[in-house]
């Protein structure tokens, strides 16, 4: 049986435009929620302004170190998921509309626990083939 516990949520975003660039960083302290799943771990919290979805709820899934799905619901809707080893395409939903991207997985660290703990992982998005940057989330879960 899942069960979501309340937990303070860190999250830092950095985007790199190209290889070998300066990160553009996002960092947010958020409330949400954890749960254990069936095959592995559930965060859920709101977005804010500060990093442009204000108004949408962002649920991350962690399948070990193999597999992250992020879902956002509310003012913006995107289904994307990092797979290690494979490209997904996706929709991915910005204020400005909805983008068909390519997502293809550089590196998942999965240190989560019952307890909480980290996830890390980085991805390259593509437009029509055409690269648009790497991106790298790192979250940090603490249990209330």
């Amino acid at each position: 049986m899942d069960l979501k516990k309340e937990a303070d949520i860190r999250l830092i975003s950095r985007q790199f435009e190209s290889e070998g660039a300066e990160a553009e960083q996002t960092e947010v302290m958020s409330q949400g929620t954890f749960e254990v799943t069936e095959e592995g771990f559930g965060i859920e919290y709101e977005e804010s302004e500060a990093t442009g979805y204000e108004g949408a709820v962002t649920r991350l899934e962690s399948f070990g170190t193999g597999k992250v799905i992020m879902s956002r619901t509310g003012s913006v809707t995107s289904n994307m998921v990092v797979h290690t080893g494979e490209k997904h395409h996706c929709i991915y939903g910005t204020l400005y509309g909805n983008f068909e991207v390519g997502v293809e997985a550089r590196k998942i660290v999965n240190d989560l626990t019952e307890k909480g703990g980290r996830l890390f992982f980085s991805y390259v998005v593509d437009i029509n083939s055409s690269y648009l940057g790497l991106f790298e989330i790192e979250v940090e879960v603490k249990l209330r």
